[in-house]
């Protein structure tokens, strides 16, 4: 069985691109399209340094396909998340933030799209 049908409401999930990773929530997975609803919370650009942590709890929600994404361990996750709650959330996305998420998208779904056309 395919590990998207195994994600529940609520679960925390990563979608990896590089050296970095958007960590969302699921909202509902789509069976019958293979597609995971998501509400993206935090993207992590992992630096030689410390890792750059963009709040995107304000942002639109995603669905997309369920098999590009992993459940996100308890121990890689716990550490941002507790950086991200002691703030408080803006009331809406800066531009910054927006920016970032669809560049990650767009990046993620290029590689995405040449990985389907190299398996045709």
């Amino acid at each position: 069985m395919d590990m998207i049908f195994d994600f529940q409401p609520g679960q925390i999930v990563s979608l990896e691109h590089d050296d970095q990773n958007l960590y969302a929530e699921v909202i509902q997975v789509v069976v019958s399209r293979q597609l995971c609803w998501v509400r993206p919370l935090l993207l992590v650009t992992h630096t030689p340094e410390i890792p750059i942590i963009t709040d995107l709890r304000d942002g639109a929600d995603l669905l997309w396909p369920g098999e590009l994404f992993r459940p996100a361990l308890d121990t890689e996750v716990i550490t941002f998340l507790g950086q991200l709650l002691a703030k408080e959330p803006k009331s809406e996305l800066d531009t910054t933030a927006k920016s970032k998420l669809h560049q990650f998208i767009h990046q993620l779904w290029q590689a995405y799209q040449e990985r389907v056309r190299s398996a045709e």
